[in-house]
């Protein structure tokens, strides 16, 4: 295992939460916030409204700056992040989900628990020198962020539709040559 569960988990949602960015952008309603949240459950307070909405648009370049940065310059981001929010740390374990670390209060506004939690991850990240594992899709019309977790480090491209299209390209490029 790479990383734990927890670590692993909130890098997928912080890698989700920045490509609901990419054009066409697929954060624009309390709906797609729901759907957010339904494939990457938080506990703790979730609003529901445009206000949280909001939040969680303007915390995606955050996310982003932080997830692409070099590794002094992420723990840089990652301080910065942690010097931002009363921190609260406590072991919890909840559902399924054994014992891992929540470091603010499960009270304080959804875009901080994320941003928060995208900063402890990335502590395991720093601390492993993995940074490289996270990258700019390869597609070359594609800014969206591949998050690689894989054993042999051969994840390039954030989806299979993006992997598809380059294997199809690649593919139609070799048979006009031959």
């Amino acid at each position: 295992m790479l990383f734990t569960d927890d670590t692993t988990e909130s890098l997928r949602a912080a890698v989700h939460l920045v490509n609901t960015a990419e054009p066409p952008d697929t954060l624009d309603t309390p709906a797609r916030v729901e759907a957010f949240l339904a494939a990457h459950p938080y506990t703790g307070r979730i609003d529901r409204d445009e206000a949280e909405l909001r939040a969680l648009r303007s915390l995606r370049p955050r996310l982003r700056t932080m997830l692409l940065a070099p590794r002094d310059a992420m723990a840089d981001a990652v301080n910065a992040a942690l010097a931002d929010v009363a921190l609260a740390p406590r072991l919890t374990r909840h559902g399924d989900t054994d014992w891992h670390l929540h470091a603010v209060g499960d009270d304080r506004p959804l875009d901080e628990r994320i941003l928060i939690e995208t900063a402890m991850a990335l502590v395991d990240v720093i601390r492993a020198h993995e940074g490289d594992r996270i990258t700019v899709c390869a597609d070359a019309d594609c800014a969206a962020l591949a998050l690689d977790l894989s054993r042999n480090r051969s994840k390039r491209y954030c989806s299979t539709t993006c992997a598809n299209r380059n294997a199809v390209a690649a593919y139609r490029a070799r048979r006009r040559t031959s």
